[in-house]
């Protein structure tokens, strides 16, 4: 049975609300892209487009030599005085690029049901703590806290709280605002880890941090929706010589103009972060996604719970995935650094690789799949027969169409859960303890794949 069909009775249409959201006519959601060669001309006025940012790395450059792609990254997208995420709101249709969450309300709603299906099958914790990873606007925090308010009955007394990962306090401030109206407040100690604090719409208390290390231990839900893509990654190149790293170092022919170099020797990076069974010709590591990874597996390992990632990904098998995006069209990833998103694909091997099997793995599986597996077309059929606006009605389905069409996010975002080894144990307790064949996994939207 459909997850969202198991808890129609209690979330009808009788307790529905029609959200319009903006659907962005034209442009690329961050998935949708094409490979940019990296030695494509530019016009001169493009490459002296200088940014504080430009200039801090060109400096940083001239001083210390050529900098990892990950450097770059970092000091780009996180800078805390000229950082891409830190001073910019660079979603929706006035922004950069657009996400599912911002798109519909189906896609947060099924992805609130999934939190309360893996809070249910772990016996119903008294506490559940929420936790998202780079929470955009709120939009994703709010339609899971919609869920659970819809959902009262099951959810019962149950201490529930919301933990948001976010770096930026421009954007903080815009999901304060969405989840609590004006019901929070900045801390007082600017190195206070909980830099945030308020109570939701719903009644529930939400905290911001900086990052993962500071969100307390406990059973939690974790939530990574475009998070692991923005995460730096180092690049290598296979040569005759063996794996270079690729490097980013300031064009002698043009004055402030970056390129790509290769490292001429073998880097720490290239020689600790490649796989010697590697076949591919170019690689894409993202160390901090591992990392990140790691504290998951550990914290659900021991104190239960369960992550859901949501990203344009693969399954070990892309090369070159690096890309910008500006104004929801394709940017030069080296062109006017600090005024464009940047992000990569991400590697799911990798990232199961890290889990060191330590707890289990499902996917990943295109968002198509996923959220079909879920109940979407039922979700949508009653959201369409609940709502009398034709604007919204169209909404509705031009959004239902680009989460799950093939050729725009259908195919191109993946879905990926980590789950505690005795979540299936409890679910196969009293029946065969191993399941071969096409047995279906009991963790909700995984069903079309075996264990």
């Amino acid at each position: 049975m459909k997850p969202f069909m198991q808890f129609q009775r209690l979330f009808g249409a009788s307790k529905l609300v029609c959200n319009s959201r903006n659907i962005v006519p034209v442009g690329l959601c961050r998935g949708q892209w094409r490979r940019i060669c990296t030695c494509t001309t530019h016009n001169q006025e493009a490459h002296h487009c200088s940014t504080p940012v430009l200039k801090h790395l060109t400096s940083k450059i001239r001083s210390t030599g050529p900098i990892s792609v990950a450097e770059y990254m970092r000091e780009v997208l996180t800078n805390p005085v000229s950082g891409y995420y830190v001073h910019n709101d660079m979603l929706g249709a006035e922004g950069d690029f657009i996400t599912s969450p911002e798109i519909s309300q189906i896609f947060g709603e099924l992805l609130g049901i999934w939190c309360v299906s893996e809070w249910m099958a772990a016996g119903k914790p008294k506490e559940f703590q929420l936790v998202e990873f780079g929470p955009g606007r709120g939009s994703l925090a709010s339609d899971v806290l919609g869920v659970l308010k819809q959902l009262k009955s099951v959810v019962g007394e149950s201490a529930v709280s919301v933990h948001l990962v976010e770096v930026s306090p421009k954007l903080s401030e815009v999901q304060a605002q969405s989840l609590t109206g004006e019901d929070s407040k900045a801390a007082d100690n600017e190195n206070d880890p909980v830099y945030r604090r308020g109570t939701t719409k719903t009644g529930h208390p939400v905290y911001w941090y900086r990052g993962m290390e500071d969100v307390p231990r406990g059973f939690s839900i974790y939530l990574a929706h475009e998070f692991f893509d923005a995460l730096p990654i180092h690049k290598f190149q296979k040569t005759d010589k063996g794996w270079r790293e690729i490097l980013i170092d300031i064009d002698p022919q043009v004055a402030n103009k970056l390129c790509f170099v290769l490292a001429p020797s073998a880097t720490l990076a290239s020689s600790t972060l490649l796989q010697a069974d590697e076949e591919r010709e170019h690689v894409e590591v993202c160390p901090e996604g591992g990392v990140l990874v790691q504290r998951l597996t550990n914290r659900i390992s021991e104190d239960g719970g369960a992550a859901l990632i949501a990203d344009y990904g693969h399954a070990g098998d892309k090369t070159d995935t690096f890309r910008g995006f500006r104004g929801h069209k394709l940017h030069d990833v080296l062109v006017a650094p600090g005024t464009a998103d940047l992000t990569a694909d991400v590697d799911f091997r990798y990232l199961r690789r890290m889990t060191e099997e330590r707890v289990l793995s499902f996917g990943p599986i295109t968002q198509q799949q996923f959220l079909r597996n879920m109940g979407i077309d039922v979700r949508l059929q009653v959201l369409l027969r609940s709502c009398t606006d034709s604007s919204t009605r169209k909404q509705l389905v031009q959004g239902f169409d680009m989460m799950m069409n093939p050729e725009k996010m259908g195919e191109r975002f993946k879905f990926f859960a980590l789950v505690p080894h005795s979540r299936i144990a409890v679910q196969t307790r009293g029946k065969k303890a191993e399941q071969k064949g096409g047995a279906a996994p009991p963790v909700s939207g995984f069903s079309e794949l075996g264990l």
